[in-house]
């Protein structure tokens, strides 16, 4: 039995400027990396995220809603994107989590995704 996790990619966001060589070489090991999980057929789903200037929040307040620009809250990495992968325990997720790559400090947050029945 297998239980789906999700990794949640966290970085600084500003290290990546469109169309610079560090990008171009992180999508790269990205597509290599979805690769090899969708032909082991454990890759459930992934993408990449816009920049957080693109990013709209929706808050539940006591009068009703509010909308934000940006991300919910200010933080020095960003959520850039993520991967949904089968993986027979959290020792299997974070082993895939470790090969996810990262331009220089960063983190990969592995959570496993509620079973709803």
């Amino acid at each position: 039995m297998t239980v789906q996790y999700m990794l949640l990619i966290y970085e600084d966001e500003s290290l990546y400027q469109d169309d610079s060589p560090d990008l171009e070489a992180i999508i790269a090991a990205h597509q290599a990396l979805a690769g090899e999980l969708a032909e082991q057929g454990i890759l459930r789903g992934g993408e990449g995220l816009k920049t957080t200037d693109t990013a709209t929040t929706v808050r539940k307040t006591p009068e009703g809603h509010a909308l934000h620009d940006g991300p919910y809250a200010e933080a020095r990495e960003q959520l850039g994107g993520f991967y949904i992968v089968d993986a027979p325990d959290l020792d299997a997720a974070l082993a895939i989590a470790r090969r996810i790559p990262l331009l220089r400090d960063g983190a990969v947050e592995v959570r496993p995704v509620m079973e709803m029945d």
